[in-house]
Order: structure tokens, then C-alpha cells, then sequence
């Protein structure tokens, strides 16, 4: 899931090209990604304006007040976590984006407009005074109230500081080793309605809005206690929460209680909100019931008189009730990628498809740190002939009929950024090619056994050798984990263990519900027992947040917790460090391109093609002809504040 003076920094996005398929692999190729598939492998090109995107839809007849708005959550990821200090086991778009921010605005408010850019008039604080040579960043609050009539002060972001302070918090998703809070020198609050945060030292103002200021949210005295039965304090100052001490034992009591599902409805501590909606209901099997919050600050005010998020176990389930019940039934819901080719029919009952696309990018992630086929993963040119095996323009064609892009890095191609454009469509590092995997791990001391077990006939780390770490005789076996549910995420990795099998690969194929396969791939030590797992497929990869900026730090920075890979690279770390300190406008946008040619190249993940889909990895979005005022967030967000029914 997903943060400056803005300047023109780079330039539009590249545009996007035919992709050929290297039909290098096997005959017994499953995507149809041959000679006859080639011509037809042209990736999805995302809208960037019009209705939906960023023209509100007007709905097919007379604006109604009121009325029950239907949503369709991801197939077998209902919400697990409501606290907004989410771990990176909850950092999903089912706990953030269709959950959290309806019911706890941050301090600053992105995506709107088909954008992934700022919105300071959507946003609690205005935008930011920068002062002492860049490093003192001071912020004015605008009026927001909290639902228990408490005024959203200054000391409510002094109260979260305190909380990302302490050490129980550092497990926090955004939490980077050396960057926020470890390179804040102080925060205060000046007065009710200033809020100030000085910097050890001066970082690109952009990176500081985009990806530390995002970071912050402000929290309620009402959270201030470490019982359900404790008071409320009425203020921070000599309450638990006013030392970063105190705010840690409060954080172990509000992790306990947001995982804690089955009182999220009743809660005294989460009826307390400062966003345009309040949860009154939740089931045992993942149902949402949100209402509007009659104290909501900001502007418009919710007309629909209720939410209701629905679960599936499967996008069979999902499709199966979008033909049987149409737009009565979803309002908005997904469009699964095995069903575009009914997508007419679908239309037909009431619906208009919108193909507005998530400021993300799709991947998986191998664990270098795993003790017994980690030194493997380290290898560059394993990942690089891995890589070789992603057959991505045939999953496009094939599987996807169309509906997404390829991704070769770290920056999205869609939708547009006012800050840093997108890559290149048809600059493919790795193409699809099974030979040229098999010449890779020959060249590196493998003896490659098509069809069997390929091993490791020259152990060291000199050139033509494993590598280090790689033991004489060892074989390339593995568990890949992937998300239940998702019939095109099912093909795909059935597909690479195929493509894998004919150079030596053997993967063993497992799936589970998101959930469960995102709480697995976790930053770890190899002396640790959670770091068993070797690969984990979530099936929509990241949608950047709570850094918006795409520079790295937090997926491939050394220790990072949202490092899943447990990557760490000396020139990587170099070349994000590059990203987040320059200031000069032409450096910084040098230092970007190298930093994403870098990690085309080293692969810190596993890159796969990205989905369109508003919340989520589909074929797009499913939008009913009778609901006004959407428009797709680029970051995902649910905004219903803006929704209204028609007749």
C-alpha cells in the first residue's frame, strides 16, 4: 500500500510501446507467448483524464440523498488492522486505502485528481514554512475536529512523534533505518495550531513532503491510555502518551487492540474519528459497515448514508455476482482479468469500466536471508537469469488480455507524476528466454539440468564461479507462495514454475489468503525462525505509500522494514541516499535515473507486469451508471465523501 515545493523535475511519461516475446523457452510455453502471440503483445495504455479520472462521473439521472454504496473488497483479503501505526504485516490496501483513511485523515492528503501529488486543501495541515536551511519545517493546522468533539490539535502530532519514538513502534511500515524519526532533531507543538519538526540535517523538500511529513498522522487524546477503562486525559502534557516512554507502553496497547477484529464495531477507542466516516460494523468474515461521520471537518460532507464492503474467497465468487446481481448488488468492484472477454455483457447491466491505474508497481520478493537457499538469491546474475523467466509481455496478452503494463523498475508507468516520469515500456533488461537464463547460470558455475535438478559444480566466489555462500552440489529448490483467490496471479506462477523446470528450477507452488502470504515476508535474520520463507507472492505488489516518492528507501534500503527481500547494497544505499538529500533540480533528477537503472539491473525483487485497477491488481474497475462523484484516487484511497446515488 500507499508523502515540496514542486518543480519540473523530469520529463512525461515514455511512450508506450509494442513489446516482442523472446520465444526462447519451451514448446510446452502455457501463455501462448510463441511466434503468433507476438504481434499481439501490446501493454495496456492507462487514460490519463476524463471521467472517473479526473472528471467526476455524473451518474444516469437526478442526484439522490442517501442510499448504500456496495464495494467489492480484493478476493481473500477482508481487513486484519484498523490502528493507523500499521506493522508491515497490516501495510495492505485492504487495512489502509478501503479502511484506515476513511476513518483517520493524516496529516497530509494525496492522490486526487489522478494523481499521486499533494492536496493541500484536502489536507489537515497546510503547506509547509521551510526554514534553517532546510531543516525546519513548520506546518499550520487547518480547523478539524474529532468525532468526540475534540479539537485536531498540534499536540495530537506530538502525541504520534512520541509513539514513532519508541521503540515498540519502530516496527512501523515506513520505518527506514537513519531516516524518519531517527534523523529528527525535535518536534513541538508551538502552539494549538503550529507544529514544528527540525531535521538533523537538510534533505530535497520534495522527499520531505512526499516521504517523511507523509509519514505522520495525528492521533486523539482519546487513544491516550494503555486500558479500555482508563480515563481521558485532557491534555498530552503529563498524560502517558506526553513522553516517548509512556507512548510506547500506549503503542502495545493500541497494536493489541486495532489486530483485535472482533471489537473493532464497539470499541470505544475507534468510534473516535477525524474522517469522513465511522465503522459501525464488522463480521467475523471481513464485512465492512461504514457511515458517515456527522463532525467531519472537511469539505464535501458524505450524502450516501452507508458503505457496506463486501468479501470473497475467490474472483470466480466475485464475477458470479457482479452477472448475478449487477450494479444493485456492487457498486464499485473489480473486473478479474479472466473475465474481460465478457466485459460487454458486463457493461450491458449497468456498469462503465474505468481503467484508471494505481501509482504502484508489481512484484515479489525472493528472501536473501533464507539460511538455506538465501546465498542463491544473493547471487545477481541468479536473479537476472530469474528474471529471464518472467515471460511478461505473454502474461499481458495471455492472462491478462491487455490490461497491463510491463514493469522493468522501481517507477511506475502510469498514471502520470508531476515529480518523476515512468520507465520505458520497451526497455527490457531481462526478455523472456529460458537459453538465456540456462547461459547465465552456466556462465556462474551451474551445471544446468533441463527438466531435472541443476546444481552447483564450481563453489567460490571467483568468476565463473556460485558465489559466495553457494555450497558444491547445491540444487535451486524452493517454495513460491502466492495469493488464493486470483486466478490470473495462479497462471502466472504456474507458468514460472514451468519456464523454471526447464533450466533446473524446481519451485513448489503453495497459495493462501493475502493476509496470510504478506504477514509472511518479513525483514528477518537468518538465525530466525520467521525467516524460513523463501518466496511470497501478495499478487498486486506496492502501491507507494506511506512514501509517495518513489526513491527506494523503503522497499530497497538497507534494513528497512518494508525490505522484504532483505536486500543490502552498498551502491544501492549510495544511490538512494543521492535521492533523498539533493537539492539542485538537474542532480536530483540524475541521481533518480541512476538509482532506477541500478535497480533494473540488480533486481532487488522479482518484477512482474502491473495490473491496472484502482484498488487493487485487475483488469480495471467496475464503476455503476448510477453513482456521481467518483473519481479514481491514484494511490488507491476510498473517497465517499464525494459520492452520491442518482435515479
Amino acid at each position: 500500500m500507499r508523502k515540496f515545493k514542486r518543480s519540473a523535475l523530469m520529463s512525461a511519461l515514455a511512450a508506450f510501446a509494442a513489446v516482442g516475446v523472446a520465444a526462447c523457452g519451451s514448446a510446452s510455453h502455457k501463455t501462448g507467448a510463441g511466434p503468433a502471440a507476438t504481434a499481439a503483445s501490446v501493454p495496456h495504455s492507462s487514460p490519463a483524464s476524463g471521467p472517473g479520472l479526473t472528471i467526476p462521473t455524473k451518474g444516469s439521472g437526478a442526484k439522490t440523498m442517501g442510499g448504500t454504496v456496495y464495494f467489492s473488497e480484493a478476493p481473500a483479503s477482508p481487513p486484519n488492522y484498523i490502528f493507523p501505526m500499521y506493522a508491515p504485516q497490516y501495510c495492505g490496501t485492504n487495512n489502509i486505502d478501503q479502511l484506515n483513511v476513511m476513518l483517520y485523515r493524516p496529516l497530509y492528503w494525496y492522490g486526487n485528481n489522478y494523481s499521486p501529488a499533494v492536496d493541500y486543501n484536502e489536507s489537515v495541515g497546510q503547506k509547509p514554512i521551510v526554514s534553517g536551511g532546510g531543516k525546519v519545517f513548520t506546518i499550520k493546522l487547518n480547523h478539524y475536529m474529532w468525532s468526540d468533539g475534540e479539537q485536531v490539535t498540534a499536540q495530537d502530532l506530538v502525541f504520534w512523534m512520541n509513539m514513532l519514538e519508541a521503540s515498540p513502534a519502530t516496527e512501523w511500515c515506513g520505518t527506514v533505518p537513519g531516516l524518519f524519526p531517527f534523523n529528527v532533531k525535535s518536534y513541538k507543538a508551538i502552539n494549538s495550531t503550529t507544529f514544528q519538526i527540525v531535521m538533523k540535517k537538510a534533505y530535497n523538500v520534495n522527499w520531505m513532503v512526499y516521504n517523511e511529513l507523509s509519514q505522520i498522522y495525528p492521533l486523539p487524546l482519546a487513544w491516550d491510555k494503555t486500558s479500555l477503562s482508563a480515563p481521558t486525559p485532557k491534555a498530552l502534557t503529563g498524560s502517558i502518551g506526553g513522553t516517548v516512554k509512556g507512548a510506547g507502553q500506549v503503542y502495545n496497547f493500541l497494536n493489541k487492540q486495532g489486530a483485535d477484529t472482533a471489537t473493532w464495531a464497539t470499541s470505544p477507542l475507534w468510534s473516535v474519528v477525524n474522517g469522513p466516516m465511522k465503522l459501525t460494523g464488522f463480521t467475523t468474515t471481513g464485512q465492512v459497515t461504514l457511515v458517515p461521520n456527522p463532525s467531519y471537518s472537511g469539505s464535501p460532507k458524505p450524502v450516501i448514508s452507508k458503505l457496506v464492503e463486501l468479501p470473497f474467497t475467490t474472483d470466480t465468487a466475485l464475477f458470479n455476482q457482479i452477472k448475478s446481481g449487477g450494479p444493485s448488488a456492487l457498486t464499485i468492484t473489480a473486473l478479474p482479468a479472466q473475465d474481460v472477454p465478457q466485459q460487454s455483457a458486463v457493461e450491458s447491466e449497468g456498469y462503465t469500466v474505468n481503467k484508471a491505474a494505481y501509482y504502484g508497481i508489481n512484484f515479489f520478493p525472493l528472501n536473501f536471508n533464507n539460511p538455506t537457499v538465501g546465498p542463491v538469491f544473493r547471487q545477481a546474475y541468479f536473479r537476472q537469469a530469474f528474471q529471464h523467466l518472467i515471460d511478461q509481455p505473454g502474461w499481458i496478452n495471455a492472462i491478462l488480455h491487455g490490461t497491463a503494463v510491463p514493469t522493468y523498475g522501481p517507477v511506475p508507468i502510469v498514471p502520470k507524476s508531476p515529480l518523476v516520469s515512468g520507465g520505458s515500456a520497451s526497455n527490457n533488461p531481462y526478455p523472456f528466454s529460458t537459453s538465456a537464463a540456462a547461459k547465465l547460470l552456466t556462465q556462474n558455475g551451474w551445471k544446468v539440468v533441463k527438466g531435472g535438478s541443476s546444481y552447483c559444480a564450481k563453489p567460490g566466489s571467483g568468476k565463473g564461479e556460485c558465489g559466495a555462500g553457494v555450497k558444491k552440489g547445491q540444487k535451486i529448490a524452493f517454495n513460491l507462495d502466492y495469493v488464493s483467490g486470483t486466478l490470473a496471479v495462479q497462471s502466472e506462477m504456474q507458468d514460472l514454475a514451468a519456464q523454471a523446470k526447464q533450466v533446473g528450477i524446481n519451485i513448489s507452488l503453495t497459495q493462501h489468503q493475502f493476509n496470510q502470504v504478506y504477514s509472511k515476508a518479513v525483514h528477518c535474520t537468518p538465525n530466525q525462525s520467521k525467516c524460513s520463507w523463501t518466496a511470497e507472492n501478495w499478487g498486486a505488489g506496492w502501491i507507494y505509500g506511506p512514501d509517495y516518492l518513489p526513491t527506494g528507501e523503503d522497499l530497497f534500503g538497507n534494513g528497512s522494514v518494508a525490505n522484504y527481500s532483505n536486500y543490502n547494497d552498498p551502491q544501492m544505499n549510495k544511490l538512494i541516499a543521492e535521492t533523498t538529500t539533493l537539492q539542485n533540480p538537474a542532480k536530483w533528477t540524475a541521481a533518480m535515473k541512476a538509482f532506477v537503472k541500478y535497480a533494473e539491473t540488480s533486481l532487488p525483487v522479482v518484477f512482474e507486469p502491473t495490473s491496472i485497477g484502482t484498488f487493487g491488481a485487475s483488469a480495471g474497475t467496475l464503476i455503476s451508471n448510477k453513482l456521481g462523484g467518483y473519481t479514481a484516487n491514484a494511490l488507491g484511497f476510498m473517497t465517499p465523501e464525494y459520492w452520491y446515488l442518482t435515479k
